[in-house]
């Protein structure tokens, strides 16, 4: 079998001990010294609003360790990443550009639809859009959204749009979201499927995200590593419905230890662990630079170290 390179993102939101939160035009620095040095990705994850259940847990004892359910100040800063990535994609030429964890539920289904489109366009096919349903309630109560609710709103929304990116006009019933020969353009770059590349995540393979993976998705890119179990019930899922279980990129990423409570995390020991994730099925890695430098001028040269390890790893072309 052909082998060929891993695929390297890095992640440019929640990065605030490298790069000034009010400082998005530093965060799109990032991208172009990820593009520079060989990246493959760039990603943007969002929260529209936090409020004080976000802090619930108390925060990390590092500030660089990732964002997670229950760790956040409320005022966390969280960028529009629809907006971000536009600014991204002008300033790029290459490098995908991944909408982490949208929201989906806070939107209506036919703006998100065009928004998603027009980025997706806007970059000539660059754009990887992974919807989520998240799990803070503040947010859906903020925006008038019932939480309880969140599972189904994001099963119609992914018909819904699927509709208005296949068909013009475009219909669908409802019975949340019910339009009739609308006219919904530009539509996505890619024509089959006519939808922007989809990934799905999530705290483990429930039956709802094992049956958007299987109908929608592109790629499968967990909240933290995947247990075994996971990995057999997605990869038999994709069989039962005939999809090649090889054929859908496995996102995994480096695995940062830090020594104390304001030290970053070596670079290298935290992509040790790449080759058993490769073993699993991975080919696709991210990294949140944050964790590795605290000085925004050492990112490129820290990329350019994380591409020259991964040329020593090999993993198989059909995944």
């Amino acid at each position: 079998m052909i082998e060929v390179r891993p695929r390297l993102l890095l992640i440019l939101t929640e990065n605030h001990t490298l790069v000034d939160p009010d400082d998005l035009v530093g965060l799109v620095r990032l991208a172009t010294d990820a593009e520079e040095a060989g990246f493959d990705a760039v990603m943007a994850s969002e929260h529209i609003v936090l409020g004080p259940a976000a802090g619930a847990l108390g925060r990390p004892r590092n500030l660089r360790e990732y964002a997670a359910p229950g760790n956040q100040d409320p005022a966390t800063c969280w960028p529009s990443s629809n907006v971000l990535l536009a600014a991204v994609a002008a300033a790029t030429r290459r490098v995908r550009l991944v909408m982490g964890a949208v929201i989906a539920p806070l939107r209506h289904p036919v703006l998100l639809a065009k928004e998603l489109a027009t980025l997706d366009r806007l970059s000539q096919g660059r754009l990887v859009v992974q919807p989520t349903v998240s799990w803070h309630r503040d947010e859906y109560d903020a925006l008038g959204v019932p939480f309880a609710e969140r599972g189904a709103i994001l099963d119609e929304q992914l018909e819904a749009m699927s509709a208005l990116w296949e068909h013009t006009p475009a219909s669908h019933p409802g019975p949340r979201f019910a339009f009739e020969d609308v006219y919904c353009v530009p539509k996505p770059w890619r024509t089959d499927p006519a939808r922007p590349r989809m990934w799905f995540g999530g705290q483990s393979m429930h039956p709802a995200l094992l049956r958007r993976l299987v109908r929608y998705g592109d790629g499968f890119h967990p909240f933290g590593a995947a247990s075994g179990t996971d990995l057999a019930t997605l990869r038999a899922g994709l069989a039962a419905a005939g999809r090649d279980p090889d054929g859908i990129e496995m996102v995994g990423g480096t695995r940062a230890v830090f020594a104390g409570s304001d030290d970053t995390a070596d670079i290298d020991a935290a992509m040790a662990g790449f080759g058993d994730q490769i073993e699993a099925g991975f080919t696709t890695f991210c990294v949140k630079p944050s964790q590795h430098t605290d000085d925004p001028a050492e990112v490129r040269a820290l990329c350019e170290h994380i591409v020259s390890q991964a040329r020593r790893l090999e993993v198989p072309a059909a995944r």
